[in-house]
């Protein structure tokens, strides 16, 4: 009997182990066939192939790679397969995989939407998909995961609102939904999250206002919301989340003053990151009392006020950014606050720049960490020299001190710091030449230092930047010739920048900037033929040359620069006719040949098919047509530029010996005029002779026709299209006295009084009393001059000339500038309207930025009785003349625009103007 149990009890535990080892297969295999199908969805990039053992189908799932089976190998509990590369879709059929507790298949180039399925994994703990290309909606059947710790869908694609449905995620501890396209508002169910460490909404379109509710959330230790469209004030119970580490709402559009104790009552914070927002009041002085904190980021705020002390408390403080705000410094306490940063030794960035700080540069800068590796002080007041010390910082990789007042020369020491990538001296008033040893810096990748007084060469050790990709060592005072080796430095990507310099001699082959998108030269002495060789610069797009002294013909190589954009060539001594294969260039957008010595026919397709983007003005011996010599255009060219300089050379000869006369001296200097002197003197003008030319100095020969004192015969005062021709006659008078003189002159004293009109209305620039000659261009146009008298008449006196500065071309051009908004508002920069700090300058900029699109509101008096036949033309034409009367009267001399560029713009606005006028009036004459 006993045998008889004994065998029925083996018997049963075979046929259960039997059933059980059935059942195990049965659910593995389940789980294979989900696999498979979601293996069929998926390509893995070969070598290596990632996925290569799930192709052996006959293999257990559990030995496939990225796949984990519970301790039994009974089912599949896990699928990692994060950074494996793969393209594809998620199948749905992972909703089979039933006992799944982690899903990883962040880092891949996964595509398409989430399944809606994966809301059954009910045993779901952990799910990441960032770092793919996901698209669609958060699926809403994710909020079934109940189970679900972890939550991150980084850097996707994924748009929609946040699902309110998410707040049911009772056990959610990481909800990552950062890097994508969300918008909407941010759902105040999230504050049920009670178990939420890290909430990361940053870099999508979120908008509307921080919930309050989510200071609710007492467990958090990271809030990032930065870079959203999110508006308001930051919620007071946001600041009394204790626990919090991270706190950052950098890039919305925030307000309101940052509470002063945020640090008490943060006093776990280690990054603090406000940085692109509008938030008022001082910096938080008790942030400077964690003594823990790693980041403080405020920067392109409206912050105010000091630095708080309590900067040397910080140990482990890495970066401190307060840049563009109106933060300034106590008159008497210097930048000591830099000096106290020294016991931050872990300090990596540094950023003070666009603020109020005065002062120099203190020595202690090189106790700064030994790890700091980006410094910005730019856009202050900081003055003085660079410290030597500066070269300690042996880990700088970026050294940004632009627009300051910084003087002295370059320190050799900068040549020490070997990490240096980006050095940014620009916009300054340094002085001496360019260090020889700046070609020490062989990472460097940018350099600028433009705007500045530097002077001698361009050292040839710059063949060593390999790396270099922008080189701006424009508007300063360099001399002698172009290195070859700076023209052959092929990872050249971005800027080659020399222009408005004192360099001079041929320009050396250009072979190898096969990748430069912009190269200027312009504004030197460069002379010779320009290159072939440009042909090579394949990415070029644009090409500056102007107001140089180069012979020859235009290079037929720029047909080949098929992507060049911008060619300007002006004011050189180019001739020949214009190669037509320009006219292919099929993204040739400007032109600008003009003040050259041209010939021959113009192209007219192309670019040349619309005029108002070319410039050929001052070519003598262009026309449309093949009998140049016979066309109405080129007659109206020669007299204009031809007949126009004799005319302007005769009336500055003239109105020299009447100089002379009135002061009792004569002219010692070589100005090159007609031949009508006598014994090599001009001709004297006896002061009876004078009063009858101008009828006994009768004020009506005057132009005060601009506050309609004079009018025509008919009782009109002066037209829209006679104002403009006069701007131009004044301008073409400066233009030869500025650049065509052997000697440049400088007016000094240039106002609607000294402006005379013939009975033709031709403008005539006269009363050269103040007028100064100027040395050689070499030596930066100083006025011969040593006085530092100032020179002109209120309210058309350059800035600069009240700072002592001496007489220049830019300051005729301010002037000019000035009468330029008068003749053209009617408005006098005397008037009493215009107290303190507000001129006709600053009106008309404030009034014209503000009315840009509409018509210019412009005195009665400057209006025109009769309408123009076309209005929106001379619209557009007077928006901009007033932009180039703006132009001109810049504050700053390096700011404004030259007598010639003016003059061209101007001439090319009548031309647009007369041309939109006359197919006006033909449309009428059709009707």
């Amino acid at each position: 009997m006993h045998l008889v149990v004994f065998f029925v009890t083996i018997l049963e535990c075979i046929l259960f182990l039997s059933v059980k080892s059935s059942s195990v297969h049965r659910n593995l295999s389940t789980d294979k066939e989900a696999l498979i199908s979601f293996r069929s969805k998926l390509n893995s990039p070969e070598p290596p192939n990632f996925l290569s053992s799930w192709n052996n189908q006959n293999s257990s799932p559990c030995n496939w790679t990225g796949v984990t089976c519970n301790g039994f190998g009974q089912r599949v509990v896990s699928l990692n397969l994060s950074g494996f590369g793969i393209e594809g879709t998620i199948s749905p059929h992972i909703a089979n995989l039933s006992f799944l507790r982690s899903i990883d298949l962040g880092n891949n180039k996964l595509r398409g939407a989430i399944p809606p399925e994966i809301g059954n994994l009910f045993r779901l703990r952990f799910l990441n998909l960032s770092l793919n290309s996901l698209e669609g909606r958060i699926p809403l059947n994710i909020s079934k995961l109940t189970q679900l710790q972890s939550l991150d869908l980084m850097a996707n694609k994924i748009t929609g609102e946040i699902p309110q449905e998410l707040g049911h995620l009772s056990k959610l501890e990481v909800l990552k939904l950062g890097q994508n396209d969300i918008w909407g508002n941010i759902p105040p169910s999230l504050s049920n999250l009670s178990s939420l460490t890290v909430l990361n909404m940053g870099t999508n379109g979120l908008s509307g206002i921080i919930p309050g509710e989510l200071g609710n959330l007492r467990n958090l230790k990271v809030l990032d919301l930065t870079i959203n469209g999110l508006t308001g004030t930051v919620p007071s119970a946001i600041y009394n989340m204790s626990s919090l580490v991270k706190l950052a709402v950098a890039s919305n559009i925030l307000w309101g003053e940052i509470p002063y104790d945020v640090g008490i009552k943060l006093p776990n914070l280690l990054i603090f990151n406000y940085c692109f927002n509008n938030f008022t009041g001082r910096i938080p002085g008790s942030l400077h009392n964690l003594t823990n904190i790693q980041v403080i980021r405020m920067a392109h705020n409206l912050l105010v006020g000091t630095v708080p002390p309590g900067l040397g408390n910080l140990p482990f403080l890495q970066m401190y950014n307060i840049g563009f705000n109106k933060i300034h410094n106590p008159r008497d306490d210097g930048l000591s606050f830099i000096t106290s940063l020294a016991n931050s030794t872990g300090l990596n960035f540094l950023a003070i720049d666009g603020n109020a700080f005065e002062g120099v540069l203190p020595e202690s800068i090189g106790n700064l960490s030994k790890v700091l590796s980006k410094l910005y002080i730019g856009k202050n007041r900081i003055h003085g020299g660079i410290p030597e010390s500066i070269g300690l910082l042996r880990s700088l990789s970026l050294l940004e001190l632009n627009d300051n007042s910084i003087s002295g020369k370059i320190p050799e020491a900068i040549s020490h710091l070997q990490e240096l990538q980006y050095l940014g001296l620009a916009r300054n008033k340094i002085s001496g030449t360019i260090p020889n040893s700046l070609g020490n810096l062989r990472k460097l990748n940018k350099i600028d230092l433009s705007r500045n007084e530097m002077v001698g060469g361009i050292p040839t050790s710059f063949k060593n930047f390999q790396s270099l990709l922008s080189l701006d060592l424009s508007n300063n005072k360099l001399s002698g010739s172009i290195p070859k080796e700076v023209l052959n430095l092929p990872s050249l990507s971005i800027i080659l920048n020399l222009s408005k310099n004192f360099l001079d001699g041929p320009l050396p082959q250009v072979g190898l900037l096969e990748k430069v998108v912009t190269i200027d030269l312009s504004g030197n002495h460069l002379f010779g033929d320009i290159p072939q060789s440009f042909e090579r610069c394949k990415s070029l797009e644009q090409l500056i040359l102007a107001n140089n002294n180069f012979s020859g013909h235009v290079p037929i190589a720029f047909a080949e620069l098929k992507g060049l954009e911008v060619l300007d060539l002006s004011s050189n001594q180019l001739s020949g006719s214009i190669p037509p294969d320009i006219q292919k260039l099929e993204a040739l957008r400007s032109l600008n040949l003009s003040f050259n010595d041209l010939e021959g026919n113009i192209p007219s397709r192309g670019v040349f098919g619309n005029m108002s983007n070319v410039h050929l003005e001052g070519n003598q011996n262009l026309c449309l047509h093949s009998k140049c010599e016979n066309t109405p255009n080129n007659i109206r060219q020669i007299e204009f530029k031809v007949i126009l300089p004799i005319i302007a050379t005769a009336v500055v000869c003239f109105l020299i010996a009447l100089f002379m006369v009135s002061r009792g001296r004569q002219a010692k200097v070589n100005i090159k005029c007609p031949d009508d002197s006598k014994n090599g003197k001009p001709e004297m003008i006896s002061y009876h002779e004078l009063r009858e030319a101008t009828r006994d100095f009768d004020q009506e020969n005057l132009i005060d026709w601009i506050c309609g004192k004079r009018k025509h015969p008919d009782g009109k005062g002066l037209s829209f299209l006679e104002r403009l021709n006069i701007s131009i006659d004044v301008a073409s008078a400066l233009n030869y006295l500025h650049h065509d003189c052997e000697v440049p002159i400088v007016h000094c004293d240039l106002k609607p009084d000294n402006i005379l009109l013939d009975e033709e209305m031709t403008a005539k620039v006269g009363d050269f009393g103040l007028a100064r000659l100027l040395q050689e261009r070499m030596s930066n146009q100083v006025s011969i001059s040593s006085t530092y008298i100032v020179k002109g008449s209120i309210g058309y006196i350059p800035p600069e000339y009240g700072l002592c500065e001496k007489s220049s071309t830019a300051g005729d051009v301010y002037s000019y500038g000035v009468m330029l908004l008068e003749l053209f508002t009617g408005m006098s920069p005397l008037q009493e309207s215009f107290s303190g700090d507000l001129n006709l300058v600053k009106w008309v900029e404030s009034y014209f930025l503000e009315k840009e699109v509409q018509v210019f509101n412009l005195d009665d008096e400057v209006k025109n009785e009769e309408q123009s036949m076309n209005p929106e033309a001379e619209n557009e034409c007077l928006i901009t003349v007033i932009r180039i009367g703006l132009s001109c009267a810049k504050d700053s001399p390096d700011g404004r625009i030259n007598i010639r560029e003016a003059l061209r713009s101007l001439i090319n606005a009548r031309d647009v103007f007369l041309k939109s006028d006359a197919y006006s009036e033909d449309r009428n004459h059709e009707k």
